[in-house]
């Protein structure tokens, strides 16, 4: 079985550019996870690396499968310079080792928390997981392995993950969009929710 991971991060690379830097973090009992950073203009971008090595499981399963099941990667974009955002590595690698550690799987519409802000300042300590293929394609893998999907984080407010889970992730996503909300801005303030 070929190792997973070149493949993704070369197809990082072909989407994103060469990272301008990485950081590793790894957790007791968890496979190491890489923290890559892409700049493009004024948009600094961070993607996981090592998420996908292993495929996550269904939490039920007695065994988990060493072959089936979904694979991703996490991808977190921002505008530089508003904060201090290098500083969502621990953060973002946390939610990244948390099928590992949890025997979570992340799926778009999902809420995921970290308890404490993405970065220094951040009104943000929570993200939703948007629906992958816009910024990086999903990698296909030979059967039968599913294949990597990079999956938007979308940094969320207390008040708009209170919100979102009464009225869900579509209902959120419209109301940013009605108001045009900058979900790059390092430091904005929550959508209107009344």
């Amino acid at each position: 079985m070929a190792d997973v991971l070149p493949l993704v991060e070369a197809r990082l690379r072909s989407a994103l550019g060469e990272p301008d830097a990485r950081a590793a973090v790894t957790f007791l009992g968890t496979d190491r996870i890489e923290v890559l950073r892409f700049t493009d203009g004024d948009i600094v971008r961070y993607a996981t690396l090592g998420m996908s090595a292993q495929p996550m499981g269904d939490p039920t399963a007695m065994l988990a499968d060493p072959v089936k099941g979904p694979r991703a990667e996490l991808l977190v974009s921002v505008r530089a310079g508003g904060a201090d955002t290098d500083k969502v590595l621990r953060p973002l690698a946390v939610l990244a080792a948390s099928p590992q550690v949890e025997g979570v799987v992340v799926a778009p519409g999902a809420s995921l928390d970290v308890g404490e802000p993405l970065w220094p300042g951040a009104p943000f300590t929570s993200v939703l997981v948007a629906e992958p293929g816009g910024l990086v394609e999903d990698l296909e893998l030979d059967e039968p392995l599913d294949p990597v999907h990079f999956l938007p984080l979308l940094p969320m407010t207390p008040n708009e993950a209170a919100w979102k889970r009464v009225h869900g992730a579509q209902a959120l996503q419209e109301r940013w969009l009605t108001n045009g909300t900058d979900l790059r801005d390092p430091s904005r303030k929550s959508v209107p929710l009344e």
